[in-house]
């Protein structure tokens, strides 16, 4: 067995298990913190803390491109913010609820989703309203301190009438719930959101930027890295190296991500044990580009 003094003590263990077990460590789901990351997490936990009750509480957007995280950061916030089942306890207490906005944006079939959700019983036939009332009512009940809607972009799949109730719809759940609501979306949902002044006025944007060269790419690549059970070190530096995974990835998180667990796989498979330039070129990772013209290949 190699030295695995390169490792944290809690990663030798799975260092040491077979390749089998390693490449399903590697491609399991972990969270990675980085500065815009925990500046979100602050920003929203801050909010969470000393908003409720107000008139007007100060809402979010999470914005960035598709694949830049925006999902990780709301769901690392709901774990972070779930507390243990209390026994004996009728109603859960649930500080942080997280709906994802549906490609059809009507409020009827919203508030239909959140009570879903929510755990609670749904009657198709019943009206807006009284779904309304009853969302609000166990909103209250399990004491949810924020708001989350995920994919807000959507909104712009509905018509202009629809669009324009989903936008008065945000003003009224922040209005009568007297929490923060975060919004998670494209450049869309703020484009949606800043067709009205009032709306564009409360939700503070908080930017999830692609990717560029410098310190903070090396650290992020040194992140994951360092989360790879190796048997050797990586060394991943050098400004060439940031430069090819920017252009092979386009500068996403989650696309940096893919693109380091491929190689570590690749590193595992061929016995290097270190991503390096081999296991570069044996890793099975296709770009967002290369995936384009991958299929527009095909479909000629």
């Amino acid at each position: 067995m190699s030295d695995l003094s390169h490792l944290p003590l809690e990663l030798r263990e799975i260092a040491a298990a077979d390749n089998a077990q390693r490449i399903a460590f590697i491609r399991g789901q972990w969270w990675i913190g980085y500065p815009q990351a925990q500046a979100a997490l602050d920003l929203v936990r801050t909010a969470m803390e000393n908003e409720p009750g107000r008139v007007r509480p100060q809402c979010f957007l999470l914005l960035g491109p598709t694949n830049n995280g925006k999902s990780m950061i709301v769901e690392k916030f709901r774990r972070d913010h779930t507390p243990p089942p209390v026994p004996d306890r009728d109603e859960e207490n649930i500080p942080v609820v997280v709906v994802q906005m549906l490609t059809d944006p009507g409020v009827a079939r919203f508030y239909q989703h959140l009570l879903e959700v929510l755990g609670a019983p749904v009657r198709r036939t019943a009206r807006k309203h009284d779904l309304e009332a009853q969302a609000l009512s166990i909103l209250k009940r399990v004491g949810t301190k924020v708001l989350i809607i995920d994919e807000l972009h959507n909104i712009l799949a509905g018509t202009s009438p629809a669009q324009r109730e989903f936008l008065n719809l945000l003003r009224f759940l922040g209005n009568e719930l007297r929490i923060p609501v975060v919004g998670a979306g494209t450049r869309d949902a703020y484009l949606a959101i800043r067709t009205d002044p009032q709306l564009e006025n409360r939700f503070h944007p908080i930017i999830l930027p692609v990717w560029e060269e410098g310190d903070e790419l090396s650290r992020l690549i040194q992140s994951f890295v360092a989360t790879f059970p190796l048997r050797k070190s990586s060394f991943l530096n050098s400004a060439d190296l940031q430069r090819w995974v920017l252009a092979r990835t386009g500068g996403t998180i989650g696309e940096i991500a893919a693109l380091l667990r491929s190689a570590a796989v690749a590193a595992v498979e061929s016995g290097e044990e270190a991503i390096n330039q081999r296991s570069l070129q044996l890793m099975k990772y296709r770009g967002p580009a290369e995936r384009r013209r991958l299929t527009e290949k095909l479909l000629t």
